[in-house]
């Protein structure tokens, strides 16, 4: 009987050092983990980006080297079978290629602004999704914790 009420007096003491504790530590891991999903998450992101950037790019040049080979062949051909023709193909091609160089341009500026408006937006989406984990597990913690004082005081 003694031991229990020798016990009973430093009961809360000892609830309230677990309490605190558990619940620094509760809130340190649930910080922790929020940060490195986040870092993987913008990691992942960007690595894909780049990826598709990477790709539309390689499939551009391919393109407009086709293009202008294609060309130059035609432009050959003509030229050497119609001499009498030469100067409207030569303008011919002298359109041609700076219609396609105009196209090559527009194209990469393009997809350019649309990889950075979507790496901002994934950015913009990545903090607000943040903010928003952080916040709801910060309730959690505090609505956890509040239960666990309550508990424990009823104890």
């Amino acid at each position: 009987m003694r031991e229990r009420e020798f016990l009973s007096n430093f009961q809360p003491w000892f609830f309230f050092s677990v309490r605190k504790c558990n619940q620094v530590v509760v809130v340190v891991v649930v910080h922790v983990v929020v940060v490195v999903a986040v870092v993987v998450v913008v990691v992942v992101v960007v690595v894909v980006v780049v990826v598709v950037v990477v790709v539309v790019v390689v499939v551009v040049v391919v393109v407009v080297v086709v293009v202008v080979v294609v060309v130059v062949v035609v432009v050959v051909v003509v030229v050497v079978v119609v001499v009498v023709v030469v100067v409207v193909v030569v303008v011919v091609v002298v359109v041609v290629v700076v219609v396609v160089v105009v196209v090559v341009v527009v194209v990469v500026v393009v997809v350019v602004v649309v990889v950075v408006l979507v790496v901002v937006v994934l950015v913009v989406v990545v903090i607000v999704v943040v903010v928003v984990v952080e916040v709801v597990v910060v309730v959690v913690v505090q609505v956890h914790v509040k239960g666990v004082y309550k508990i424990t005081d009823s104890i």
